[in-house]
């Protein structure tokens, strides 16, 4: 780096920043919390070892699938001490309609009594309404094979760190009717002596709405224009409180409520409320806009390193954009920090127009101990509006 560039752009202040990081970084004792990841980073030295909890055969055999029964649980992995996990992968075969939303992942820090992960196993990877789907993102991907298999069974990763002091649980719960054929794992972690103070934890929470209370009805709306100034009566993604940072994610929707002659369903403005704000000092211009696209999802399906849509409905002829939908966005560049609490919420169409089934994945980190989520919903209410019922539905008011 340039003298020149040292004093024009950056000043003492920031240089010295600089250095200091890039010392902190390089120091053989700097803790492994502290080393910057990614692959320009992977020089460094990490004082950490490496660990792993698996499905493998403890026989040597081949036999790495574990059965789960109808109505059990089971433990993934239960971690004693200090570390972070840096990798998920899981795959679960089952011959059951929509497993995939009748088993949930759930995962503990450091023996805390409520979990801090708790989420339908495919929506919790971003994939909603028990579908599969192949897509990719930084943090989490997806991956199903060719049609004989597409059904029932798909690869699942996940590459969000996980950091705990004292250990760490990962289970899964079936609560379907049948038995899990096969379920596979591997949780990938790194033990350490302990784990810095500063060191938030990972939490990701899934709730739906159906039909989400719309604000009005489609087929006689009130007079005059419609504006929704405060936000009160949005869907809510997330409502934490301490201090942490949001960082994403997945939103699943139904288009059952359609506008006459008007299929999207989008135009709904994200409104984030930060530290008990009465308005929303975030506030966006659309329900594509803020999932980073524009103009509905002509496209279809995308994947990009912090946005896309994974699960797609109908793209084209008279009943355009019917059907199931499932989008994310992680805010991995760009966090929304928060100091005591936070409110994460988003328009279901302009006003909150539309009565759609509605469902989310929020993710966040904060410091412990967090507020307990919502009830988490029993399988009934988790299932997926049938197929033909939610065309019924959208043919009904468009």
């Amino acid at each position: 780096m340039s003298q020149l560039f040292r004093r024009t752009f950056l000043g003492a202040g920031v240089t010295a920043s600089l250095a200091g990081g890039a010392a902190a970084a390089a120091s053989p004792a700097a803790h492994p919390v502290d080393v910057p990841g990614g692959l320009s980073h992977l020089f460094y030295k990490r004082k950490a070892r490496r660990r792993r909890a698996s499905s493998t055969d403890p026989t040597g055999g081949n036999t790495d699938g574990f059965p789960l029964a109808a109505g059990a649980s089971h433990d993934l992995a239960r971690i004693e001490g200090a570390g972070c996990v840096r990798h998920i992968f899981l795959t679960l075969h089952s011959l059951e309609e929509q497993y995939l939303r009748k088993c949930v992942l759930r995962a503990w820090w450091d023996g805390e009594p409520h979990p801090s992960i708790e989420a339908p196993i495919a929506d919790f990877f971003g994939v909603g309404h028990g579908a599969i789907a192949n897509y990719w993102s930084l943090p989490m991907n997806t991956n199903t094979g060719g049609d004989s298999i597409e059904r029932h069974r798909m690869g699942m990763n996940c590459f969000f760190p996980m950091p705990f002091a004292k250990g760490a649980r990962f289970q899964v719960e079936n609560q379907g009717e049948r038995p899990l054929r096969g379920l596979y794992w591997y949780i990938d972690y790194e033990e350490y002596p302990n784990l810095p103070d500063h060191a938030l934890r990972f939490h990701a929470c899934w709730k739906r709405e159906n039909p989400f209370r719309a604000a009005y009805d489609i087929a006689s709306p009130p007079p005059g224009p419609i504006v929704n100034q405060d936000g009160k009566n949005n869907y809510v993604i997330l409502e934490a409180r301490g201090e942490g940072h949001y960082v994403g994610c997945n939103l699943s929707v139904d288009n059952l409520n359609p506008h006459r002659g008007f299929s999207w369903f989008g135009e709904g403005d994200d409104m984030i409320f930060i530290d008990g704000e009465e308005k929303p000092s975030l506030t966006g211009t659309g329900t594509e806009d803020y999932f980073c696209y524009a103009w509905g999802y002509p496209g279809g399906l995308s994947s990009t390193p912090y946005h896309g849509v994974t699960v797609v409905g109908t793209l084209e002829g008279k009943a355009i954009y019917s059907g199931k939908w499932t989008m994310f966005r992680f805010h991995v560049e760009d966090p929304i920090q928060f100091e005591k609490s936070i409110k994460v919420t988003i328009e279901i169409g302009h006003a909150n127009a539309h009565a759609n089934d509605i469902a989310s994945t929020a993710y966040w980190y904060q410091g412990e101990p967090h507020a307990p989520f919502p009830p988490f919903p029993d399988v009934k209410a988790r299932l997926p509006v049938p197929e033909w019922d939610s065309l019924r539905s959208f043919w009904k008011t468009l």
